[in-house]
């Protein structure tokens, strides 16, 4: 088993929580979506930090020619297929979007959406997060190929502490809006948290204790939380179950990409590395990307789809949903993929650094905008089935 295999199926798994809370869940919504989008802001945090200190361990590491690299594959892989939808979009006006793609072009979704504090228009609304994961990647790796490496631990506290602050702020304010949950604050400590785990895993593989056996625990009230205390109608308090609902997943996501990252074995083990789910991991950045476009193709072919896809439920998520990872798996396989491969023009450390840094990694390259930097088939030099070639490998 490659290396991180099973951080694809923890992709897959977070997309499907996503695609299930905007074509299932009643009202559009569910918690489930936003674990989902945590997850990946985690695993963002966790491969990315890990990947620049990989890189950093090189012998011959150098810090402009790494920062260079890492701009430059990061182009490689978001760029194309995300303004491909901006030019689509634009194209058919979908939605009556255009007067918004300035703010989606230039990834400051979130700021739009927070200042109008309304999701208009909503085939767009899900940009937020992949504006938010852009703004940390122009600071992020400036500061841990930069900063002592002794301080890169007490800075991802510093960060994690911010963001907690950050929510505190809010009773002052009156109303909760949009702008609590969009602001890049409001998501730093999961990408920080993800962050420190790697920062801490550099030094042993063990987590910290209270960590290994408190998880359930956080996980436990979470869900006591989410199920059992319903919203209560005064904002102060409103706002307490929210921090809550925000901070309380955070240890056992940390934990889960923590025991993913080498491999779990076990029946466990067995379940994550099931092909297709694999497959869905590799193309979780197209099915984050088109699912809300699809959707509204969908919504609109309905006098010829014999199922109800105008509302939420079964018949919109077996639909669009089959529809979005068809989509997603042919823009991998005939667009993003030929880009992607050109990603070994730019290694992080120039040839011949030695074995501390892997030149073409793509699984460590970030959460749901990661794809493999290994895309020319198997090892054997045959050419694979479809669910093959969707299948991450860390072996070229």
């Amino acid at each position: 088993m490659g290396r991180d295999t099973q951080l694809d199926a923890l992709r897959a798994i977070a997309v499907t929580m996503v695609m299930y809370s905007h074509f299932f869940a009643a009202g559009g919504s569910s918690f489930w979506g936003h674990i989902g989008v945590r997850m990946f802001f985690v695993l963002s945090g966790f491969l990315i930090t890990r990947l620049l200190l990989e890189a950093r361990a090189a012998a011959e590491f150098e810090a402009l020619p790494a920062l260079k690299s890492f701009y430059v594959r990061r182009a490689l892989r978001i760029f194309p297929p995300y303004f491909a939808v901006l030019g689509f979009v634009w194209l058919v006006d979908l939605e009556q979007s255009r007067g918004s793609l300035a703010w989606h072009a230039l990834y400051l979704s979130n700021f739009w959406f927070a200042l109008r504090n309304e999701w208009t228009p909503w085939v767009l609304a899900h940009l937020w997060s992949l504006s938010i994961e852009e703004q940390f990647y122009i600071v992020w790796p400036l500061i841990v190929l930069l900063a002592p490496r002794r301080r890169l631990g007490a800075i991802c506290i510093g960060v994690i502490l911010l963001s907690l602050s950050y929510r505190f702020y809010w009773p002052v304010t009156g109303a909760p809006n949009l702008a609590r949950d969009l602001f890049p604050p409001a998501s730093m400590d999961a990408l920080a948290a993800g962050a420190l785990l790697a920062v801490h895993r550099t030094g042993t593989a063990q987590l910290p204790r209270w960590l290994r056996l408190g998880w359930p625990a956080f996980a436990a009230a979470f869900f006591f939380l989410q199920w059992f205390i319903p919203t209560p109608a005064d904002s102060v308090q409103e706002w307490g179950r929210w921090l809550l609902l925000e901070v309380l997943p955070l240890a056992p996501l940390v934990a889960v990409v923590a025991s993913c990252s080498p491999g779990l074995g076990g029946y466990r083990g067995k379940l994550l590395d099931l092909p297709p789910l694999l497959a869905l991991g590799r193309v979780s950045y197209g099915l984050y990307l088109y699912h809300p476009i699809v959707l509204s193709l969908a919504v609109k072919s309905q006098p010829w789809i014999p199922v109800n896809v105008s509302e939420q439920g079964p018949g919109r998520f077996l639909v669009a949903g089959t529809a979005t990872v068809i989509v997603a798996s042919v823009s991998w396989l005939l667009f993003e993929r030929p880009l992607n491969s050109l990603k070994h023009h730019f290694p992080y450390v120039a040839p011949g650094a030695g074995a501390a840094i892997r030149a073409s990694v793509g699984t460590s390259d970030a959460g749901w905008l990661a794809a493999g930097a290994y895309p020319h088939g198997s090892l054997d030099g045959r050419k694979p089935s479809l669910a093959r070639d969707l299948q991450r490998t860390d072996r070229s």
